[in-house]
């Protein structure tokens, strides 16, 4: 098989997976996918039934698929299902705490669960389909990080650890497929208007602008990718200087 040009990924064609689909940034993703004039594309959510209206105006493009990340039989079962896969996003992600105090005990209940989801769950994934990617070279995978993978926000700490394990996860993902010929993206959003975000008391950007600034990222084979204004003005700063954003980010917690 002949190796695409590394320049660009193009979306046009490309048969993608997309877990966490149903709502948010991974249903926003679905439909510009779709727009964009990808063949098919694999949406999979906890509960498939949430997944029907997306199923029904996608002119038959779209197969759902039962997943839940932490589950090992049903990643299994989704990448036996989804052999044929060239670009997977992996968007599944949770928040499970908003404030407190630093020596509330709610953060490691909360720290476990995020972890699962938001780390192990993408390496999960990401392993199962990797025998299909590396088949194909050109394949990408998008790992959906966070702003707060560059610096923790109190008002998630846990959170914020765990999607800056997920940053590190990228790059060891990027790093050990490359030999493969497997693009690997990390995506950096700030606040989103999504549900996950709905406590966060700063201004949002719409997931369909998000989506498609990702789209963007992905077509030209970006490695970081800032889809909004507040990620691009952290992200730039962060390149400048990191302990200034730890300073202007990183306020006293807001209580529960």
């Amino acid at each position: 098989m002949a190796i695409e040009s590394t320049n660009t990924f193009p979306i046009t064609g490309t048969t993608a997976l997309v877990t966490g689909a149903n709502r948010g940034i991974g249903r926003a993703i679905v439909d510009a996918l779709l727009a964009r004039g990808a063949a098919k594309v694999y949406a999979t959510a906890r509960n498939v039934d949430s997944l029907k209206e997306l199923v029904a105006t996608s002119g038959g493009r779209v197969v759902p698929l039962q997943l839940d990340v932490t589950n090992p039989e049903q990643i299994k079962a989704a990448a036996t299902a989804a052999g044929d896969v060239r670009l997977l996003i992996n968007n599944a992600g949770i928040v499970r705490k908003f404030g407190g105090d630093f020596a509330d005990p709610q953060w490691i209940a909360a720290s476990r669960d995020e972890f699962e989801t938001n780390v192990v769950g993408v390496l999960a994934v990401t392993q199962a389909f990797t025998p299909a990617l590396t088949r194909r070279p050109g394949s990408a995978i998008v790992n959906l990080a966070s702003v707060v993978s560059l610096v923790n926000f109190p008002m998630v700490t846990t959170y914020s650890v765990s999607k800056a394990a997920t940053h590190s996860l990228t790059q060891a993902t990027r790093a050990q497929l490359a030999p493969q010929q497997v693009y690997v993206a990390g995506v950096y959003p700030g606040p989103i208007d999504t549900d996950m975000a709905r406590d966060l008391p700063l201004e949002k950007t719409s997931p369909e602008a998000t989506a498609n600034a990702i789209l963007d990222g992905i077509e030209a084979r970006r490695e970081e990718i800032f889809p909004d204004p507040y990620s691009q003005q952290l992200g730039a700063l962060y390149q400048r200087d990191p302990k200034a954003v730890e300073a202007q980010y990183a306020a006293p917690p807001v209580a529960a």
